[in-house]
């Protein structure tokens, strides 16, 4: 097919709502109805060939096939690792994730940002997925990738080592959904070592089909807080802040969650300090936070001194359904990059783009 041909008959399948959350493109050409239909009238479980479960799915350096780190690792279905597997138990939160041995507490961060937002975590993990009657070993997840959502299918063979899940997985052991997650966002990158390194917003953008946007904290604004109020009032994901009277004055603090877990801050706010017995007791009991689950509050002062940025991911209207909310418009332009011309580097290194196009010419 002629590259005019291609894009025509792109352009007819998006408008007739291809690509779309309710739409979605299937990742590889994997359906995954028709692939778990088959399953279960044959009596098998799922086994996908288009993502191993194999140390090519594991990596390519670090986690190659030649590491010391890929030793005795060993995939396993959730059913050989508890009696009991749930998908999600009693509903989706921030606390039910916990890092594994790979470098993707960003993604983590993502994640429990998104479990914040039921209705845009639907979007990313279908509902009804379990291990009951109608199990066949076979998932799947909708990520926005390049314009444009993809639902991609995965098994549930997980990388273990001892009977433990090596990656992301639950505090309590026995619900997987946020283990199976990272496998289908690993699957769309090629491999779980792609995920270690990377930014919240790039979770963001992938979960939602957000825009979203990074604030400095070394050269933050005057108005830094009101953005992030107004962030919130419009559905964006980030940690949520709230204005508390201490001594007479109304004192900024913010709610972090560090998505290692556990560890915490431990100067002003912090859980037990002595700020807290000195403010009503309805405001302590509303802003009580005292597990040890890495979540804390802190001064917003201190929060521009000690941390670099915030990032936060404006959401696009059809993911918000509060009408409460206001929302943003959105128009959407489908391009291409090209070598030389549109094509440039990373985050990382705005400038390369630009470097590129005064080295061509």
């Amino acid at each position: 097919m002629s590259g005019i041909a291609a894009k025509l008959q792109q352009n007819r399948a998006r408008a007739a709502g291809v690509g779309t959350n309710a739409q979605a493109v299937k990742f590889l050409n994997q359906d995954y109805e028709a692939l778990k239909r088959e399953c279960l009238e044959s009596g098998r479980l799922f086994q996908d060939d288009t993502f191993e479960a194999s140390t090519s799915a594991l990596g390519f350096k670090e986690l190659g096939p030649n590491s010391s780190k890929v030793r005795g690792v060993e995939w396993l279905r959730p059913k050989q690792l508890t009696s009991n597997p749930s998908f999600i138990s009693g509903g989706a939160s921030r606390t039910d994730i916990c890092q594994g041995a790979l470098g993707d507490c960003w993604l983590l961060a993502a994640i429990a940002s998104l479990t914040l937002n039921q209705d845009v975590f639907a979007r990313v993990v279908p509902p009804e997925q379990n291990f009951d009657s109608d199990y066949a070993g076979i998932f799947h997840f909708q990520f926005w990738q390049f314009g444009e959502w993809v639902d991609v299918v995965i098994d549930d063979r997980l990388p273990t080592r001892n009977k433990e899940l090596l990656f992301v997985h639950s505090a309590e052991g026995s619900e997987f959904w946020s283990a199976l997650l990272e496998k289908a966002y690993a699957k769309v990158n090629g491999c779980y070592e792609a995920l270690s390194g990377g930014t919240t917003t790039e979770g963001f953008e992938d979960f939602t089909g957000g825009i979203a946007e990074v604030h400095e904290l070394a050269k933050a604004g005057p108005n830094l807080f009101k953005v992030i109020q107004k962030a919130l009032s419009w559905g964006s994901l980030l940690g949520c802040s709230i204005d508390v009277e201490y001594r007479g004055n109304l004192t900024k603090l913010i709610r972090i969650r560090n998505p290692w877990g556990q560890v915490e801050w431990t100067g002003a706010w912090s859980d037990g300090s002595s700020e807290w017995r000195q403010i009503s007791d309805a405001d302590r009991e509303r802003l009580s936070c005292k597990a040890e689950d890495g979540e804390f509050w802190m001064a917003f002062s201190d929060f521009l001194r000690l941390y670099s940025r915030v990032e936060i991911c404006n959401l696009t209207p059809d993911a918000l359904s509060d009408e409460s909310l206001n929302k943003w418009a959105l128009s959407k332009f489908d391009g291409n990059w090209r070598n030389g011309s549109t094509a440039g580097g990373c985050r990382n290194y705005p400038k390369y783009q630009q470097n590129l196009k005064q080295e061509i010419r």
